[in-house]
């Protein structure tokens, strides 16, 4: 069941400016839910949702038992979420998006990333709050059901490999690849893979920002296989990792 709390509305959004939705981008918050509360509400961040983790001893702390979702700024305002990014072209996107922030305790130490798995309710409840805004939004389409790390590959590893985006897509949100076709690409690129300007050419095509050099080439990569390959995410191209991207292409843009 979603149940939605206005209780806490964020300082931080402002107009849209005419901008109409077209992506939802989700976040982990890297934080408990009492910290990102007020991260999220009294900072110069926000995000439109904030989907606590009922495990999480901050929340009981606070006097909830029952998973709720929090909406800190209305959907027709600008939350601030995405800060510098990119997705089909087109940048701002906190003026076309919807941020949600689920509470996860992944870590960055130097470099060395911890990903905690997500609680099977907060999945759920992520799952009925994209069908609930896809239902108010049909102009969003598969391929605009994101991660921060997908818009902002160069900076960003939320949500992570943990979140699982083959089950969110299994309960009708969000992109995924046909595994015959997957196939078929995978047996021909284990004979040798495209030159590396085609596959550039299909990681903008699906809707990544251009990788201005190597390490670009290899954030965005890792990111790709965070969404669409999470069991290998070293940002290593492959023919696995290629034939997905070829798929999704075929399947979503036609080519």
């Amino acid at each position: 069941m979603l149940v939605i709390d206005t209780s806490f509305p964020a300082k931080g959004f402002n107009e849209r400016n005419g901008e109409a939705v077209r992506q939802v981008i989700v976040h982990y918050t890297a934080a408990p839910f009492a910290s990102s509360l007020r991260t999220l509400t009294q900072d110069g961040v926000s995000a439109h949702y904030l989907l606590p983790d009922p495990a999480e001893s901050s929340y009981h702390a606070a006097g909830y038992d029952e998973l709720r979702v929090f909406r800190l700024v209305d959907e027709d305002k600008r939350a601030w979420h995405a800060g510098v990014s990119q997705w089909d072209g087109r940048d701002n996107l906190n003026s076309r998006a919807i941020g949600i922030e689920i509470v996860n305790l992944a870590r960055d130490d130097a470099g060395v990333f911890t990903f905690p798995a997500y609680g099977e309710e907060q999945i759920q409840v992520l799952m009925a709050l994209l069908r609930d805004i896809l239902g108010r939004y049909p102009q969003i389409g598969p391929t605009d059901i994101l991660g921060h790390s997908d818009v902002a590959y160069w900076r960003k590893s939320d949500p992570g490999p943990r979140l699982p985006w083959r089950r969110l897509y299994d309960a009708g949100v969000g992109a995924w690849f046909d595994e015959p076709t997957r196939a078929m690409y995978q047996r021909r690129f284990c004979v040798g893979l495209p030159p590396e300007v085609e596959v550039e050419r299909a990681f903008q095509r699906y809707g990544y920002k251009p990788a201005q050099n190597r390490q670009a080439f290899e954030l965005r990569t890792r990111a790709f296989q965070m969404h669409f390959r999470p069991r290998d995410c070293c940002g290593f191209l492959d023919a696995e990792t290629c034939a997905i991207l070829y798929a999704l292409n075929e399947k979503y843009r036609g080519l």
